[in-house]
């Protein structure tokens, strides 16, 4: 436990200048130059994962072996959370301006079926409904009605994802008579799976690690980035960003992943800038600490996770920070981090 007024804030705050004529052509395409970074990841994949993931299907033997290997390092291991999190930035601020549109579609439809995103679904979950429902119980990824430090739960939590997510979230926005999202959610799940068909039979081995087991993996990680995310809710107060989400400052992560870590101004102010939630924990500091809201110092969250199925709240107690003295004590902390964790069945009166 360290108080914020200790604390220099380490994450991104900025972005790089254009430093040669591509990194001048790719700013003049886009709506925010803050976005540069976004485009030279782009790039990477566009020049790397995606000829190696062609190279899949065209050759065998012990060269089939070394594209595996250097693609599986790409894909899983190296890019596949700059790229998850470069997606989530581009589909709350679209990066190409109105002249370019058509650009935003690339994202979406040619690289991110590479880690296992069906085209339109992700932005029609996470736009379209979990922000629209703030992880309330009409909200299908809401972590509420679990205990959030039960691995039997998390279990429970990614096997009804898997097996009903897409169904569940077609017939929410049926429900809101959002035709849009309805047929956008037909448009790339009906796409994706007839070029998988397909290419089942020109290589199914091939279309197995580039397409198939990327789905499972993605939607897994997924699922555990949002349970850590809304891990720690009051359950007097549920819809409250400051007391349903958590942030993670002071972490290689956000550098990697566009200050991912702050979750809860993300969920105040979907739309903000990545490179803009630092300052926003720094002018509003008050509020963090008039809400007890859970900021953790040098931990994402995946550790976060770990230690939560491990129910070492003392660990993480360890690394929240006090907001002006908001807690006078590290079991202050460790009661409050268990409180949060605790079942919640919105409507029933709270044990006091």
């Amino acid at each position: 436990m360290r108080d914020f007024a200790q604390i220099t804030i380490t994450d991104p705050m900025g972005a790089p200048q254009p430093k040669n004529f591509l990194d001048r052509f790719w700013v003049s395409l886009l709506k925010d130059s803050r976005d540069l970074p976004l485009m030279q990841l782009t790039a990477k994949i566009t020049l790397t994962l995606l000829p190696l993931t062609v190279l899949l299907f065209f050759t065998q033997g012990w060269v089939w072996a070394l594209v595996f290997v250097a693609h599986f390092y790409l894909n899983h291991l190296y890019f596949k959370g700059p790229f998850g999190l470069m997606l989530h930035c581009a589909i709350h601020r679209p990066l190409f301006k109105k002249e370019y549109e058509p650009l935003n579609n690339y994202l979406p439809w040619c690289l991110a079926p590479l880690f296992g995103h069906t085209p339109e679904t992700y932005r029609a979950h996470h736009i379209g409904m979990h922000h629209a429902e703030n992880n309330m119980e009409t909200d299908g990824s809401s972590t509420l009605k679990y205990q959030r430090d039960d691995m039997r739960d998390f279990g429970k939590y990614v096997g009804r994802f898997i097996l009903y997510g897409v169904y569940d979230l077609y017939l929410y926005h049926r429900s809101k008579k959002r035709k849009f999202f309805m047929t956008r959610i037909l448009a790339g799940e009906i796409a994706f799976y007839t070029m998988v068909i397909a290419l089942c039979f020109v290589n199914f081995t091939a279309t197995f690690f580039a397409f198939i087991f990327p789905l499972f993996v993605f939607r897994i990680v997924a699922m555990l980035g949002n349970w850590s995310q809304h891990s720690f809710v009051d359950a007097e107060d549920p819809e409250n960003p400051y007391k349903n989400s958590g942030t993670c400052i002071n972490h290689k992560y956000n550098h990697k992943c566009w200050n991912d870590g702050y979750h809860i101004s993300h969920h105040i102010f979907p739309h903000l800038h990545w490179t803009e939630h630092p300052n926003h924990l720094l002018q509003n500091q008050q509020d963090y600490a008039a809400n007890k809201a859970l900021v953790f110092e040098d931990l994402d969250f995946l550790r976060i996770f770990i230690l939560l199925m491990q129910k070492k709240y003392d660990r993480l107690a360890d690394h929240v920070v006090n907001f002006n003295g908001t807690f006078k004590s590290k079991e202050e902390i460790v009661e409050l981090l268990k409180k949060r964790t605790e079942k919640i069945v919105v409507g029933e009166a709270v044990p006091a």
